[in-house]
């Protein structure tokens, strides 16, 4: 009974996580690269380690390649000065060293060998983890573009329904506008047709009598002779007299 209490746990824990998974896709994607980043990391340990190896057994033939020319030397040296026996130890003790020089350029090789392909394979991992992740984030920038396009179309069709539908609130707006607008072109001929002109035209003759008396009135000041019906036309000045001679001379 336990038992399956507990699956029947783990398989709602399991179906909420999967839920909150695909509400956000980002942030699973945020956990992948840095999971990414960690295993990069310890593979880089490791290559560390084996680079540290390769440099030791780098170091150990350098090691024993100077002293395999140091009893080369030296038991050739002893061999020409008629030493048999030093000569015989050195070229012993040149076998040992000759043996392990090999044997170490060997593990060398195959060291580096192996760094070079355990480097290679983590170019070609890693290459391969940021392709798989880039096209994760395009997809998800085109799910969530998608996404909004669908729901834009989904409220746009629905808008569609609603205003098109009968009885709508703009139908009605739109009848309430064409009434009122009827009224006051109604209520605006009503007031028109019941002007009293006649004041109008009286106040207008008014006016016009008023502004031909004040014409005359300052055409006679003036002494512009005014006719009806004719433009004003200046009165002539009268002539200057003349002066004469004598009075040219007394100015």
């Amino acid at each position: 009974m336990f038992r399956r209490i507990a699956n029947l746990f783990k398989g709602f824990l399991g179906l909420f996580v999967s839920g909150v998974e695909r509400r956000n896709p980002e942030a699973l994607l945020d956990v992948e690269k840095e999971n990414l980043r960690k295993q990069i990391g310890q593979y880089n340990q490791g290559l560390a380690s084996h680079a540290g190896l390769c440099e030791r057994l780098m170091s150990q033939v350098k090691k024993l390649e100077a002293e395999d020319r140091d009893l080369r030397a030296k038991t050739t040296a002893h061999l020409r000065a008629g030493n048999r026996d030093a000569a015989g130890q050195y070229a012993l003790r040149l076998q040992t060293v000759s043996r392990e020089l090999d044997e170490n350029r060997t593990q060398l090789t195959q060291a580096d060998e192996t760094y070079k392909n355990l480097l290679k394979s983590r170019d070609v991992a890693i290459s391969a983890a940021k392709a798989k992740l880039d096209a994760l984030k395009s997809g998800i920038e085109d799910m969530k573009m998608k996404k909004a396009m669908a729901e834009m179309t989904e409220m746009a069709s629905g808008m569609i329904t609603s205003i098109g539908g009968s009885g709508d609130t703009l139908d009605r707006l739109s009848t309430m506008v064409a009434e009122e607008r009827d009224k006051a072109a109604g209520r605006a001929r009503v007031a028109k047709d019941s002007l009293d002109m006649s004041q109008v035209n009286v106040k207008e003759a008014e006016q016009r009598a008023l502004a031909d008396m004040a014409l005359a009135d300052f055409a006679a000041k003036e002494g512009i002779a005014l006719e009806p019906g004719a433009p004003v036309v200046p009165a002539a000045a009268p002539a200057a007299k003349s002066m004469g001679p004598g009075q040219g001379a007394a100015s």
